[in-house]
């Protein structure tokens, strides 16, 4: 390894335990102040500082300086809907439904359902929000037969899971999901209130009843600056 790598490396671990020890919104030292305690180039400085930008530990205000970011949520491993997810940190979902109606099933989305391909299904686009703050966009799929009415279903700051389960009875039991590093596009960065570059997290997923049967297909666009995935490994044998 490099010298110069091995001090950017070393500088990252001592912001990281900077940052652990400081509120949301609270600023960094400068990056004189950081170049001379530490006795690095500047350029290193500044490619540590990048990086932790980059995994949205801290961000940067123009003429300003680096403050640490709001911390990072993790993805739960199980099968939750967005609002229990939100309700369990002490904070208050919401939706914003940008679209809702009965489509025919693409190719994909019917594979997915089980459906043949252009069959009826509800597609469902909402901007999910925590306090109000732009987290994640949902497009979702779901069988228009199962549930009729869907389509005129008031999903505003509602859960979809308890809807189902309340309206139709149909509840959620197992999910196959996927997760991938993306970029978004221009319009998706408006909605989010992030900026273009920024890259996000998309989770598919396949959810099932308790019979096995999917009840749903959705692609969510989580944002990369607050979530984070934790998965934990045991080692068999």
């Amino acid at each position: 390894m490099e010298p110069e790598q091995r001090k950017r490396e070393q500088l990252q671990e001592i912001l990281e335990g900077i940052i652990a020890s400081l509120e949301p919104g609270a600023l960094l030292p400068s990056e004189r102040l950081l170049k001379e305690r530490y006795s690095v180039a500047r350029g290193t400085v500044v490619q540590a500082i990048e990086a932790l930008v980059a995994r949205g530990l801290v961000y940067r205000v123009q003429g300003s300086g680096t403050f640490v970011a709001e911390p990072k949520f993790r993805q739960p491993l199980t099968l939750t809907s967005f609002t229990e997810d939100m309700r369990a940190r002490g904070m208050t979902p919401g939706s914003v439904v940008r679209s809702q109606a009965i489509v025919p099933a693409s190719e994909v989305v019917a594979r997915h359902l089980a459906l043949v391909p252009g069959t009826p299904v509800v597609h469902l686009e909402r901007v999910r929000t925590a306090d109000g703050e732009p987290m994640a966009l949902e497009r979702t799929h779901l069988p228009a037969q199962r549930l009729p009415g869907l389509e005129d279903a008031d999903l505003t700051d509602a859960s979809l899971y308890e809807l189902l389960e309340r309206t139709w009875g149909v509840r959620v039991a197992e999910a196959d999901q996927w997760a991938s590093v993306v970029r978004v596009t221009e319009d998706e960065a408006a909605l989010l209130h992030v900026s273009a570059e920024q890259p996000a997290l998309l989770f598919q997923r396949v959810t099932r009843d308790p019979a096995g049967t999917p009840v749903e297909y959705v692609r969510s666009l989580y944002r990369g600056d607050r979530y984070e995935v934790h998965t934990r490994l045991e080692r068999l044998g």
